[in-house]
C-alpha cells in the first residue's frame, strides 16, 4: 500500500509565496543521532573571527556590520556580528543589552533609506556558531514581499544597481558612525562631465523628445524592431527602375542643355541684327563731323540728337 502524500500547506496559497504551479513536499529524512559541528565549533575554523575589518561597512569596539559581496534583489541586506566569538545564548548581560541597542539602531538606519518600508530582523544560527543577525529591507509598496518569504524573494528578484547599493551602504555606515565606531563603506564616485558635454546631451535629448510625439516601448523602438529581409526579385525591379529614372533624367538634362544653347544662338543673332540696323541708320541719318559730347549726369559719350537712359542706348531717328 502506497503512502498518501501529505496535503500542500495553506501558505502555498498566500500572495507572498514566491512559487506557483504543482508542488510536491519532499520526503523528510530520518533524524541523525549527532548533529555535525557548525563553523566555529569543534575543530572547524570560524570565518567571522578571521575576517579583517576591511571586509565590513562599519566596525566598533564590540560589534561589526557587513554586507553581501554583491547587490541582491532587496534594497539592503546586512549582518550584525559580535567581535567576541559568542552565540546568542552565550552573551553576557553587557553585550546582551548592547545587542538590543544595536538592533534598534541598525533597523532605523536601514529604514531611513529611500524606498524601504520595513526591516525584517532574523537569526537562524544553523551555519555558524558566531552570533550573526540578519537585517533585510522590504521595498516600499511591494506588498507581495511581506512576511516570512522575504529572504526567498531576495534571491528571486533582479539585483539592484551597484551604484544604488553602494550609496545605501555608505548611508547606513554614516548613520551608525554618528553613535561611534568607524565607517568603512564609501559612496560611489561621481561621474563628472564637462559643461559642454552636458549641454550637447541635453540638446540631443530635446531633439529626440521633439521627434518622438508619444512614448514607445523598447520593443517598438527602432533599435529593437527587426528589419525584414528584402525579396531578390523586388530588389532587382527596384534597381531597374532606378536605372530607368537616371536615364530619363539624363535625357531631360540633355534636352534642356540643347534648348538653352539654341536660345543663346538666337539671342546673339538678334543682337547682331540690331547692331547692323543701327549702323545703317546712323550712316544714312547722321551728320559727318559731329563730335561726340559727354553727358554730365552719366559721363557717357553721346552724339548730338541722341537721348540716353541709364543702361540703354537709343538710336536717333530721322
Amino acid at each position: 500500500m502506497h503512502d498518501t502524500p501529505p496535503a500542500v500547506p495553506d501558505f502555498t496559497q498566500w500572495p507572498s509565496f514566491p512559487f506557483e504551479g504543482d508542488l510536491r513536499i519532499k520526503h523528510l529524512d530520518d533524524p541523525v543521532p549527532v548533529e555535525p559541528p557548525r563553523k566555529g565549533e569543534g575543530h572547524r575554523e570560524c570565518t567571522a573571527c578571521n575576517a579583517p575589518d576591511d571586509a565590513y561597512i562599519w566596525v566598533g569596539e564590540r560589534w561589526r556590520v557587513r554586507a553581501m559581496d554583491r547587490p541582491t534583489g532587496l534594497p539592503m541586506v546586512l549582518i550584525l556580528e559580535s567581535r567576541s566569538h559568542l552565540d546568542l545564548g552565550d552573551l553576557p548581560n553587557l553585550l546582551a543589552a548592547e545587542l538590543g541597542v544595536m538592533t534598534v539602531r541598525l533597523e532605523r538606519a536601514i529604514r531611513s533609506l529611500d524606498g524601504v518600508a520595513r526591516v525584517h530582523v532574523n537569526r537562524w544560527g544553523d551555519g555558524s556558531a558566531h552570533l550573526h543577525m540578519w537585517f533585510l529591507a522590504r521595498p516600499y509598496g511591494r506588498l507581495q514581499l511581506r512576511g516570512t518569504f522575504l529572504s526567498l524573494w531576495d534571491s528571486i528578484l533582479p539585483p539592484i544597481s551597484e551604484s544604488q547599493w553602494r550609496e545605501n551602504l555608505a548611508m547606513v555606515a554614516a548613520w551608525l558612525a554618528e553613535f561611534g565606531g568607524r565607517p568603512l563603506a564609501e559612496p560611489p564616485r561621481i561621474q563628472w562631465q564637462a559643461p559642454s558635454s552636458l549641454s550637447a546631451q541635453a540638446s540631443r535629448e530635446q531633439e529626440a523628445a521633439e521627434q518622438q510625439e508619444e512614448p514607445v516601448s523598447v520593443i517598438e523602438s527602432d533599435e529593437e524592431t527587426p528589419v525584414p529581409a528584402d525579396d531578390p526579385d523586388d530588389a532587382a525591379d527596384a534597381a531597374e527602375g532606378d536605372r530607368g529614372d537616371r536615364a530619363s533624367d539624363d535625357r531631360t538634362a540633355d534636352d534642356d542643355a540643347e534648348a538653352t544653347a539654341g536660345a543663346k544662338v538666337t539671342a546673339d543673332t538678334e543682337v547682331a541684327a540690331d547692331a547692323d540696323s543701327a549702323g545703317a541708320k546712323d550712316s544714312n541719318g547722321g551728320q559727318e563731323g559731329d563730335a561726340p559730347q559727354h553727358d554730365d549726369a552719366t559721363g557717357e559719350a553721346t552724339t548730338p540728337g541722341t537721348a540716353t537712359t541709364s543702361g540703354t542706348v537709343t538710336i536717333p531717328g530721322r
